[in-house]
């Protein structure tokens, strides 16, 4: 059961990254990378989604001095599958064009990418390795998830727009309510999520316990 939840925590995560996608008023930093690839480089969205979360196992290893989190491969490999997913479904189907359809567009997005991570995140298997980068982070510099979760969104941000990547007020709204969208939405969806997994498997701990603080 804690496995249906990881998909699809997964599923909603990669809804709200299209949504932003969008709504055209800019994405997270780390989404307008990968646009900005996929726009300049070539290969889809998706596909950098996979290729980048290879080179951040590795560093994610280096910085936590533990072995490769290969699991986190797979985490990757599935959002990768979901952005190509959701953005061929909804690119003819949502295009907003006045700006407050874009608000609207892009605020559900933000919100539903929190809603997603929390979820899939309180199953404790394998984050996407920019989501382990934060709680390695977190970890390393004694702070909070919204401190770390926003230092990360400030290096991505000065990647994409090397790459010319969608940045517009969306991506700043990003930067500084992310983490705090998460952090919020962390202690929700654990609840919920105990009440329907904790009668029928052990307690769900580790590292999602320490985003709830």
């Amino acid at each position: 059961m804690k496995y249906v939840f990881y998909v699809l925590g997964i599923l909603i995560l990669t809804l709200g990254i299209s949504f932003t996608i969008q709504s055209n008023l800019g994405t997270s930093p780390f989404d307008a990378l990968l646009v900005g690839l996929s726009k300049n480089v070539g290969l889809t969205v998706g596909s950098w989604e996979i290729i980048l979360a290879i080179i951040l196992i590795g560093c994610n290893a280096i910085l936590a001095k533990q072995k490769p989190e290969f699991l986190g491969f797979i985490t990757a490999f599935i959002t990768g599958i979901g952005i190509d997913m959701w953005l061929f479904l909804l690119h003819n189907v949502l295009t907003p064009e006045a700006w407050y359809s874009q608000v609207v567009c892009f605020g559900v997005g933000l919100v539903v990418i929190g809603v997603g991570t929390a979820t899939y995140l309180h199953t404790n298997f394998a984050p996407i390795p920019v989501d382990r980068l934060t709680l390695i982070i977190k970890e390393l510099m004694k702070t909070t998830i919204s401190f770390a979760r926003t230092a990360i969104y400030l290096l991505f941000l000065l990647m994409a727009i090397i790459f010319k990547g969608p940045i517009g007020i969306g991506t700043v709204i990003t930067v500084c309510l992310g983490g705090f969208i998460l952090h919020f939405f962390m202690p929700i969806t654990g609840r919920i999520l105990d009440r329907i997994l904790l009668p029928t498997g052990p307690s769900l701990n580790g590292q999602n316990e320490e985003l709830k603080r």
